[in-house]
């Protein structure tokens, strides 16, 4: 069986596996307080152009998430983002397990608008804050998002604006960052994030790494004591080092843009054969993420040989930066065989 299904089923991109057995009998400082670490780290302030930014590794993107929101908010603040979110529909709840309420709102292929994101804070901004109702203060984006799309720089600046205006935070999930930013049609860079978002992370996981997340944090008012939260909530990790050097390979030559730009390359080809055959893309996806309508009986023909999500209405193909020329060869003729 070929797997199509996710973009996390191989351990590690070989340039990674490299530099940890290269250094696997060398012994660092604990808890992220190593050299590694803290090159990574520089590394990451020198592409994004914010040599103030504040960099952490934690082990993976829920956790990221929810120790964003746990940081930042109040008891009584709320989190706004799209009903397609990961936060509101894939991590059990963990952003009411902190505490928060989650406002989310209707999306259009996985992505919300500033006049929506706007008409949700006058709710409370300009009502004369209501006394029982939360507070929002943090607006969450995916990017790429969960069906695979992408925000334009317009639209990522449209939505800061509103953050700005009523005083909220933009946090951008990047779990599929990579994937995101490499996209064709996709104009936003790191050093747009940087200077548009007051918290974003560049996701190891999904895109090449055995693990980690990198988050950003470019909010001054929000660094202090952020480690504390990590710690808190089982995210610092004693061998941190093993997070800032899979970084530090990932990204010392561009490695992790490369890759996931040829997966989107890959997703591309696929699409395209898809369309060919006449299969209905769900999505428009410009992303590793392919979401396309079978049949029944297509599916089960296909199922014969791939491992990919039914969604029901819709199934789910991801390439990654381990697939291969090979598999996808294999698969597009299959399409093809439809």
């Amino acid at each position: 069986m070929i797997r199509f299904n996710n973009d996390y089923n191989v351990i590690a991109h070989p340039q990674v596996m490299a530099a940890l057995q290269e250094h696997a009998q060398e012994s660092y400082a604990g808890y992220g307080e190593d050299e590694w670490c803290a090159r990574a780290a520089e590394l990451i302030r020198e592409r994004t152009a914010c040599p103030q930014a504040a960099v952490y590794f934690l082990p993976g993107a829920t956790q990221a998430n929810y120790i964003v929101v746990a940081a930042a908010l109040s008891p009584v603040e709320s989190v706004i983002c799209a009903d397609t979110g990961h936060i509101f529909c894939h991590e059990a709840a963990s952003i009411e397990n902190t505490g928060h309420k989650l406002l989310a709102l209707p999306s259009k292929n996985g992505k919300i608008t500033a006049a929506q994101v706007a008409e949700e804070a006058a709710r409370y901004y300009d009502n004369g804050t209501p006394e029982y109702l939360t507070e929002p203060r943090l607006v969450y984006l995916s990017l790429s998002t969960e069906l695979g799309t992408v925000y334009t720089k317009a639209e990522l600046a449209a939505i800061h604006e509103v953050c700005a205006r009523y005083g909220m935070r933009l946090f951008v999930d990047g779990a599929r960052l990579g994937y995101g930013l490499g996209a064709a049609e996709c104009d936003i860079t790191l050093q747009d994030l940087a200077a548009l978002t007051d918290v974003f992370y560049i996701g190891g996981t999904k895109c090449g790494a055995m693990f980690g997340e990198a988050l950003v944090i470019t909010d001054k008012t929000l660094q202090p004591r952020f480690k504390a939260y990590m710690k808190q909530n089982g995210a610092v990790l004693a061998k941190g080092w093993l997070m800032g050097l899979q970084f530090c390979a990932l990204l010392q030559d561009d490695l992790y843009f490369t890759i996931t730009r040829r997966a989107d390359e890959m997703a591309m080809q696929l699409r395209e054969s898809f369309l060919t055959r006449g299969v209905p893309l769900a999505v428009d996806s410009p992303t590793n993420q392919q979401f396309v309508v079978l049949t029944e009986p297509q599916k089960v023909k296909l199922a014969e040989q791939f491992v990919f999500e039914d969604e029901g209405d819709s199934v789910r193909f991801c390439t990654s930066w381990s697939t291969t020329e090979e598999d996808l060869a294999i698969l597009m003729a299959a399409v093809k065989r439809l």
